[in-house]
């Protein structure tokens, strides 16, 4: 017997629901929000893979380990110049950005 709950609905109908449609500014600032954590989140696996500390990252690319704190957390802006250093020579690797309309 097959049985349909209607109370599950899409992640997009869910977004709709909570933070406005596509284009508004409710839901411009949670796409922000979300591309920020997003970041942090890839940084910080990044930095668990290489074994290292927060400490050990921000030593080797010249910043504080409450800046590298803040960036994985999602509690502070970051300058492009600053993540590319980041990247290269403290996780030696390379950022690759895409754009989209």
């Amino acid at each position: 017997m097959k049985t349909e709950n209607k109370k599950i609905s899409s992640f997009a109908a869910h977004l709709n629901e909570q933070y406005g449609k596509t284009g508004t500014e409710t839901r411009k600032k949670y796409e922000e929000e979300y591309a920020a954590f997003e970041l942090g989140v890839m940084l910080q696996e990044m930095r668990k893979e290489r074994g290292m500390t927060q400490e050990q990252l921000a030593m080797k690319c010249g910043t504080t380990k409450t800046y590298i704190s803040k960036i994985e957390n999602n509690a502070s802006d970051i300058r492009l110049s600053t993540l590319m250093r980041i990247i290269r020579q403290g996780l030696g690797g390379h950022l690759k950005l895409s754009l989209t309309t």
